[in-house]
């Protein structure tokens, strides 16, 4: 079934960083989406091009048998949802809700039961992809939850992402996103890591990123990532605040896993870091800043020496 095919009106909650370009490819492939958001100044442009303003949270539900969300995090799904009230079961009942957030695994079994015991079916459908990315239609969406749900929601999904993958029942969709973030966010760190050491050591930035274009470790991260370090541009795809976030629920869900994460303990000090230098809403790039600030700590920190790999302590 194609996007076009898709019956009736569909809805899209939260239209922000994310939301706005995925909400837009909906709107171009055809779907007659209902659109709503706080801020409401920011659905003028999606209705310019074709989508319809809801009145309310409420007024979405009831014109909408699927609703998409694309919100912040687990506290704005509660608000926004009302969830614990009359209101919650009332909107959710015979409706498919489809969360595209980043949340803990836990956090959508539990709202995935409340769902189903109010007569709805939820589908998780977290996303790999930043700004860019996703306005390019170009992001990976990891569904878990109920099948037949998630195998009436992919075609929905498909206008904005190059590939829908069903992961398995309630929890399975957001475990495969925290693995992928789990990567993102340490090569991220790890990128940024390479090019503050070759701008140290007086490498040439253009000629740098054109050995790392031409090499295995090419990338669609490092297509997009690298131009900003070397430009020092951050304004933001992926803020850092959100990668700190998604760091952090990666580190939760290995500790309850029982997994080793040290290479993401560490991005997530220098992510940390970055924000606490003040650029929480510069994207994740921006995390280079925390490497230059310790380099200039340790170059007016007193010389300990460094342990030799070949000479272990206490020898």
């Amino acid at each position: 079934m194609s996007a076009t095919n898709v019956s009736g009106p569909v809805g899209f909650i939260g239209i922000g960083l994310m939301g706005t370009p995925m909400a837009r490819n909906l709107v171009r492939a055809g779907i007659d989406l209902v659109v709503w958001n706080r801020t409401r100044e920011r659905l003028a442009p999606l209705v310019d091009e074709g989508a319809d303003a809801a009145a309310s949270v409420d007024d979405v539900f009831a014109r909408c048998r699927t609703v998409l969300l694309m919100l912040v995090d687990e506290a704005a799904t509660d608000a926004v949802l009302e969830r614990g009230t009359d209101a919650f079961a009332r909107r959710v009942r015979g409706r498919t809700l489809v969360s595209c957030g980043t949340t803990t695994p836990a956090y959508a079994e539990a709202l995935a039961a409340e769902v189903c015991a109010a007569g709805g079916r939820f589908v998780e459908a977290p996303v790999a992809g930043s700004r860019v990315p996703a306005e390019n239609a170009q992001l990976v969406a990891m569904l878990g939850g109920d099948e037949d749900a998630a195998g009436d929601v992919m075609p929905i999904l498909e206008p904005t992402c190059r590939a829908t993958l069903y992961c398995g029942g309630p929890g399975s969709g957001l475990r495969m996103k925290l693995a992928v973030n789990l990567y993102l966010t340490t090569t991220m760190a790890a990128l940024a890591e390479a090019t503050h050491f070759a701008a140290a050591s007086g490498v040439d930035l253009a000629t740098f990123q054109e050995a790392i274009g031409l090499g295995q470790t090419a990338s669609d991260l490092t297509r997009v990532k690298l131009p900003k370090l070397a430009a020092r541009e951050f304004s933001p795809q992926a803020a850092t605040s959100d990668a700190l976030t998604n760091t952090r629920l990666v580190l939760d869900e290995a500790a309850v896993a029982g997994a080793s994460t040290p290479m993401l303990e560490l991005a997530e000090a220098l992510f940390a870091e970055t924000v606490a230098l003040g650029g929480a809403r510069d994207d994740m790039s921006a995390v280079v800043r925390a490497l230059e600030e310790r380099a200039a700590g340790s170059r007016s920190a007193p010389d300990v020496g460094r342990v030799s790999a070949a000479s272990p302590p206490g020898r």
